[in-house]
C-alpha cells in the first residue's frame, strides 16, 4: 500500500489528520504504527483541538524530522537547513491551500468547529475537506522524500 492509500485508510477509519500523515510513513520513519499513531494524536485539530496550525503540516513536519532532522548541538548548519527543509514544506502546503491553519482551512465550518473531537460520521466525511489536506500534506512529502532515494 503506498503511502496516499495508507493515510486515506487510516484517516477514513478516524484517525486525526497528524496521525493519518505520520503513520502513513512508517515504512520511513521505522516508528512502528502504534508509536506513531500516539506520538501523532496531540496534533489533531490544529494541535488537541485548539485549531492552530493543521495537523496534516505538522504530521509532515515529523516525519522530515525523522528523516534528516538534526539531533546534535555541536552543528548549527543542521538545524539551518533542517528549518529551511520544514519551510519549503510549509511553503508547499501553504501554495496549494492558502493557509497552514486549522481554523482558516476550516473557514467555512467555522460556526461548527468544536475544541473536542467530533464523531465521524457519514456526514462528517462529506462536509470536511480535512482528507484533502492529509492527501496534500503526503504528496508534498513523498516528491520531497523522493530526493534522498
Amino acid at each position: 500500500m503506498n503511502h496516499l492509500e495508507k493515510a486515506k485508510k487510516l484517516f477514513t477509519s478516524g484517525y486525526n489528520c497528524a496521525q493519518s500523515v505520520f503513520g502513513a510513513f512508517d515504512d520511513i520513519t521505522k516508528i512502528p504504527l502504534e508509536t506513531s499513531l500516539k506520538l501523532a494524536s496531540s496534533f489533531g485539530g490544529g494541535m488537541g483541538g485548539l485549531r492552530s496550525t493543521c495537523g496534516a503540516v505538522t504530521g509532515m513536519f515529523m516525519v522530515i524530522g525523522c528523516v534528516c532532522g538534526y539531533n546534535t548541538t555541536e552543528n548549527h548548519s543542521e538545524k539551518v537547513e533542517h528549518y529551511a527543509k520544514v519551510r519549503k514544506l510549509a511553503e508547499e502546503f501553504q501554495n496549494k491551500n492558502k493557509s497552514l491553519q486549522c481554523r482558516e482551512l476550516l473557514s467555512s465550518l467555522s460556526e461548527n468547529l468544536k475544541q473536542n473531537p467530533s464523531i465521524r460520521t457519514k456526514e462528517y466525511y462529506k462536509v470536511r475537506p480535512c482528507l484533502k489536506f492529509v492527501l496534500d500534506a503526503v504528496e508534498i512529502l513523498d516528491k520531497e522524500l523522493s530526493k534522498f532515494e
